[in-house]
């Protein structure tokens, strides 16, 4: 249903709003396949803290929290547990920070010479 009604809309959608809404269900199935990891809830399980840890490896604790709406302490002290030293950001956010630094020095030239 939920995809459904997203769907009719598609005609509609800019493609930023067509990629935010792929982004968001591939978001949605990742929650729902964590929690059916444990169906009747209470504990999380080792598969549960297994799949928590290694989704912090690859995208960080902070974007981990988030997507599986656990609190990011708990995952950090998984992460403590077992031994994993997770950076507090993905590598490919420091490239993105030191190309955007540069293009405002850049634009920062650029718009001093017209003054």
């Amino acid at each position: 249903m939920y995809l459904e009604d997203k769907m009719n809309r598609l005609d509609k959608l800019s493609t930023r709003a067509l990629i935010k809404l792929w982004i968001g269900v591939e978001n949605r199935k990742q929650l729902l396949y964590f929690r059916s990891l444990n169906p009747k809830g209470g504990h999380y399980t080792q598969e549960q803290k297994k799949y928590a840890i290694e989704k912090a490896r690859s995208i960080g604790a902070r974007a981990t929290s988030r997507l599986l709406n656990l609190p990011r302490r708990t995952i950090q002290r998984w992460l403590r547990e077992k031994g994993v030293m997770v950076k507090r950001c993905p590598d490919w956010v420091y490239d993105w920070a030191y190309w955007r630094r540069k293009r405002r020095e850049k634009w920062e030239r650029i718009m001093s010479y017209r003054k």
